[in-house]
């Protein structure tokens, strides 16, 4: 291929077929990128902690903080395709990302795993709460799609909540 046209096909608009009023694309593939921006947020604040657990209950917790970087990470390719597919566009960049994202980071040299559970059970109810404004935004644009996707990850989301939320109770111990 020769570089002019190489250079005129970067041009071209991606112009995906789809269904979707061009203001339904924009605030679709808006708040699918927003959500991405924090889904990567709370993938990496995830495994931040567990390659920082510390303590008696390390094995567990690292297990389980491993576990649930996983299944948040999986979601990430789903979400920027799903804008892709209805005709927008998505995140491109680490400053997107920073940008975009409402999970806050934890930069702290020392945290505690009990703090540490609770911040990302915190992050991930956070998480859950957004997902719940996008599928109302999709329902009311007739994306199906998208809601039954956002259903399965608002479920995902609400266990992740649970087991943290479980693993930081305090429940006396008897002898």
């Amino acid at each position: 291929m020769k570089a002019d046209t190489a250079k005129a096909r970067r041009k071209l608009p991606l112009d995906t077929p789809s269904h979707f009023s061009d203001n339904a694309i924009k605030d679709i593939s808006g708040a699918l990128s927003a959500l991405l921006a924090d889904f990567f947020a709370l993938y990496i604040k995830t495994k931040n902690f567990h390659w920082h657990m510390s303590g008696p209950n390390f094995r567990d917790y690292h297990l389980l903080l491993d576990e649930q970087g996983e299944q948040i990470f999986a979601a990430t390719d789903d979400i920027a395709e799903r804008a892709r597919k209805i005709g927008g566009t998505t995140i491109r960049s680490i400053g997107q990302i920073n940008s975009e994202k409402r999970i806050l980071d934890n930069n702290a040299d020392f945290v505690t795993p009990n703090d540490m559970l609770a911040e990302l059970r915190d992050d991930n109810l956070q998480l859950v709460d957004e997902m719940r404004q996008v599928h109302d935004l999709c329902d009311e644009h007739g994306d199906v799609a998208t809601t039954s996707l956002l259903e399965n990850w608002i479920d995902e989301g609400e266990r992740r909540v649970w087991f943290l939320f479980e693993a930081t109770r305090n429940i006396p111990h008897e002898a």
